[in-house]
């Protein structure tokens, strides 16, 4: 996080190394900017195990070649059953792997059948998996109130659920086909559509022992005339109150509990990214964060509900099952730069970790609204990075405006997002990357994007570009479906 002015030289944000871990194979970036390094930044050091030399201060007898030649051999052979057993553990864990994991990446399997789909083709109104169910189980949540919504394949449209006949049971098998925990279910009640529905979805309460969606069909009458709003996280509640978050402008130290779904990503016991906790075993964060040799999920740990980087030096950290880029994310470009992270073992909520809300489909975020952004980035180009949680306030730049030719030149896609300031002083900076960027909307914090890329740090025309959180929402539902 910087506040620094002037026109520093042009930098990727890529997950931020300190000065004892510089950074892994930079992308180009957004094309057109190269990358910058600071002078202070060391090589990129080979993680090579050092392996201590042992040296004997006793003289070595020289032998003949006959008497070295058994203990040659058996040299040899002690080499190659220890490289045979290397290569059947390597070979059974594979084995493994793809047993368990049948669909790799980010496809989705369909039941057990071995059907490996494409989260695109999920709910696009075309029958992909033998026994339908990619279009028969699909819900959503609508809107700022949470309404939920079923698609029907038939007239391949969304419609709200009536409150008639519906209770709790059913809203956990709702929020579990959303790939949410039964553990994590908040609540169902009823509300007013939030416009005019003239269909719904109705429950067959006479159907026994039946499916959840078969029961459902559609009407055009709703005899309570409210809907399903179903909460599946209680999600979006820092344990500070908003007159505390209201002064928070310009970059300053962050309390605890005001940010409770930042986390701290390290690999070797040094922060590389941040990220936003969605549930206790999700984390959001960057694509770019996790390319490469950082694409491999044991090698990062994850530190919530730590304000300072040194405490975490004493504190395991949370291990990392699997780590999932989106399929279409292009690292020149940064288009579709997110991530998802599945933790070893789920978060114990508390004050000071909770979940950020993800937008639903509808949630309109407007071009100057307020927002915040978190981390532990440089507070200055080229600097390290912060032992503190530093947080500010930004505002949305309307898509447009980032793609002047003075701005951004037509580099901002439909799948990023501004913000900041056109006069430069307040930004996101090395470090930052995959964290958060939230705003404030019917008194619940909601993920709008995560840091993603910039040029330079708090520079005049240049703000930060982050990833719309908005467009991604439904492969996050689809990919946290497929890895329950």
């Amino acid at each position: 996080m910087t506040s620094t002015a002037g026109i520093p030289p042009y930098y990727e944000n890529h997950g931020f190394q300190s000065e004892n871990f510089p950074p892994a194979r930079q992308p180009v970036g957004a094309k057109g900017y190269p990358q910058y390094l600071s002078p202070n930044i060391p090589s990129v050091p080979n993680y090579v195990p050092r392996v201590a030399t042992w040296q004997s201060s006793r003289p070595v007898a020289h032998s003949t070649r006959r008497a070295c030649a058994p203990t040659t051999k058996k040299i040899i052979i002690i080499i190659i059953s220890i490289l045979l057993v290397i290569c059947c553990i390597i070979a059974a864990f594979f084995i493994w792997y793809f047993v368990e994991n049948r669909c790799l990446g980010s496809l989705i399997e369909c039941s057990n059948s071995g059907v490996c789909m494409s989260p695109s083709q999920w709910c696009d109104g075309v029958i992909h998996c033998p026994n339908g169910e990619d279009e028969n189980r699909c819900v959503r949540l609508y809107g700022p109130d949470f309404i939920l919504e079923v698609y029907s394949p038939v007239s391949k449209s969304w419609y709200p659920v009536c409150l008639d006949g519906w209770n709790d049971d059913y809203g956990k098998i709702a929020c579990q086909d959303m790939g949410y925990s039964a553990g994590t279910y908040y609540y169902s009640k009823g509300v007013a559509p939030e416009v005019d529905s003239k269909s719904f979805m109705m429950l067959n309460t006479s159907a026994e022992n039946i499916d959840l969606y078969r029961k459902l069909y559609t009407s055009d009458f709703c005899v309570s005339g409210n809907v399903v709003s179903l909460r599946c996280i209680n999600c979006g509640l820092p344990t500070k109150n908003a007159n505390i978050m209201s002064r928070i402008v310009g970059g300053n130290l962050a309390s605890l509990g005001q940010w409770p779904w930042q986390v701290s990503l390290h690999v070797h016991d040094v922060h590389i990214c941040g990220g936003s906790i969605i549930t206790p075993e999700w984390i959001v964060t960057a694509a770019h964060c996790v390319e490469g040799r950082y694409s491999n999920p044991y090698s990062w740990k994850v530190y919530a509900g730590i304000l300072n980087q040194k405490d975490m030096i004493f504190i395991n950290g949370y291990n990392v099952q699997k780590v999932i880029s989106h399929p279409d994310y292009d690292a020149d470009s940064k288009d579709n730069d997110v991530a998802l992270m599945k933790l070893e073992t789920p978060l114990t909520f508390n004050d000071n970790i909770r979940a950020v809300c993800l937008p639903n489909p509808g949630m309109m975020f407007e071009p100057n609204e307020e927002c915040w952004i978190s981390g532990w980035g440089a507070e200055a180009e080229g600097g390290k990075t912060s032992d503190s949680l530093r947080c500010a306030m930004v505002r949305l730049i309307e898509h447009s405006r980032c793609n002047y030719v003075s701005v951004y030149n037509g580099m901002i896609l439909p799948t990023m997002i501004c913000a900041g300031f056109l006069r430069g002083g307040v930004d996101s900076c090395q470090g930052d990357s995959g964290g958060p960027l939230v705003t404030n909307k019917n008194s619940l914090w909601w993920l709008v994007g995560d840091t993603s890329w910039g040029t330079g740090c708090a520079s005049p025309n240049k703000p930060g570009v982050y990833g719309n959180m908005t467009v991604f929402t439904d492969w996050i539902y689809k990919i946290m479906q497929a890895n329950r």
